[in-house]
């Protein structure tokens, strides 16, 4: 009896001793990576490529996963699949990390300053990583390079999708997320479950944010266009004017939130970000075109949107002589991360990067098209602080602007966030 006890405690401790371990390689592993880590990202921001467009930035990613002997592929225009078998029987897991920049021009003061150019809507524009899209790469490189010095070990197929078009691909193309999956990315073999994370430049660097369930907001595009008759500016009693319409249609569309939803259920936000009319101060138009954007959390919160706006449009127009086209694209799914596998990770995310650098967020009302990838496998998006320690968040540059800035002084800490997901998935 004691020989059985005693066989029993020996194993039970070499599955901690050996689980430590795991943790304490990886820690090991990630810290000696680090410095690569920065060079990679540094590299990256300055040579920043736009959606659909990042051919260089794909044969820097194949290069990488070849030298580690990782078996590659390219999709969804240039896109990169990397799947590293490893030593023993176990799930598939994917890892996801989006490759491009945006029409930005970097005002920040750097010796890796983006001064790249390229083209947007035919047009020359400035090019910057301004979401830390660099930093995902880089950290997706790291996890690759870490991982295939442990191939014996891993328990399992990793399967590392780097992801362009985040985005959104240029006008009358496909792309991002929504492409690779349509070409199969998530196949052959089968994702069992996937996981991505985004830097935040609000976020203290080495914290992790988690939310189980819908975490970010569906996104969806509108447009409207009003259509009245033209007339001499001095003679407004002659027109139908579609500016004086298209004021009254935005101020009704703003009850939609304020006055018609139940916010205690989820967010909602519907913003008009672009407005087109008129060429001269002294013509009334015959049009007016504004475009804009509605992010919601719930399906029938977002259908009885639609159903409202195009409502209000109508009638608004129609009390004022004037005619409506209302035109509304769901661009983005909630990015839903799976309740159950959230809540099993927190401690394999506490174990890698330290209990008081977890904790749970709420609502993004952004968006994000890793939504695709959870819809074909139990998926987990997480935030990771790319903050300076001791900076206001407040003051954070937001993403998508000129200043954007993130550290890469703990990027070490991605990498043992997705190693220790790889090893840990199968015991939860």
């Amino acid at each position: 009896m004691r020989k059985i006890i005693f066989s029993v405690a020996l194993f039970f401790c070499t599955t901690v001793i050996i689980g430590q371990n795991y943790t304490q390689s990886i820690a090991t592993k990630a810290q000696a990576v680090q410095p690569r880590l920065v060079e990679w990202r540094r590299h990256i921001h300055q040579n920043p490529e736009l959606s659909n467009r990042e051919f260089k930035t794909q044969q820097y990613v194949l290069a990488h996963l070849k030298k580690l002997g990782i078996q590659t592929d390219t999709l969804a225009k240039t896109g990169v699949i990397g799947i590293l078998k490893g030593g023993k029987p176990g799930p598939v897991l994917a890892l996801r990390a989006d490759m491009d920049a945006l029409p930005v021009l970097e005002r920040n003061d750097l010796s890796y300053k983006s001064t790249a150019k390229g083209e947007y809507l035919g047009k020359e524009v400035a090019v910057m990583h301004a979401c830390g899209h660099d930093a995902h790469v880089a950290i997706l490189m790291g996890t690759a390079e870490v991982l295939a010095s442990m191939k014996k070990d891993i328990p399992g197929t990793v399967k590392f999708i780097f992801q362009p078009a985040e985005e959104g691909a240029p006008p009358g193309e496909e792309g991002g997320a929504a492409l690779m999956v349509k070409e199969g990315v998530m196949d052959n073999p089968r994702v069992d479950a996937v996981f991505g994370l985004h830097i935040e430049s609000w976020i203290e660097e080495g914290k992790v944010f988690y939310k189980p369930g819908p975490f970010m907001a569906a996104s969806d595009w509108f447009t409207i266009k009003v259509k009245g008759k033209q007339s001499h500016g001095a003679q407004p009693w002659s027109s139908v004017d579609p500016i004086v319409t298209g004021a009254q249609i935005i101020n009704s569309l703003q009850q939609i939130v304020s006055r018609q939803q139940d916010l205690t259920k989820a967010p909602v936000v519907l913003t008009v970000g672009k407005i087109n009319s008129g060429l001269r101060n002294n013509i009334i138009p015959e049009e007016l075109e504004m475009a804009g954007t509605i992010r919601t959390f719930d399906t029938a919160m977002q259908e009885d949107i639609h159903r409202r706006l195009k409502h209000i449009a109508e009638n608004v127009a129609a009390a004022n002589n004037a005619t409506v086209e209302v035109s509304i694209n769901k661009n983005t799914p909630v990015t839903y991360n799976n309740i159950d596998l959230t809540r099993k990770i927190v401690p394999v995310l506490e174990k890698a990067v330290g209990k008081e650098n977890v904790q749970e967020t709420k609502w993004v009302t952004g968006a994000e098209d890793f939504s695709y990838y959870g819809a074909k496998a139990p998926a987990v998006f997480l935030y990771y602080g790319g903050l300076p320690k001791g900076n206001d968040p407040a003051k954070a540059p937001p993403h998508h602007t000129p200043d954007f800035i993130v550290s890469d002084a703990l990027l070490q800490n991605g990498v043992k966030i997705f190693c220790n997901i790889v090893f840990e998935y199968g015991k939860l």
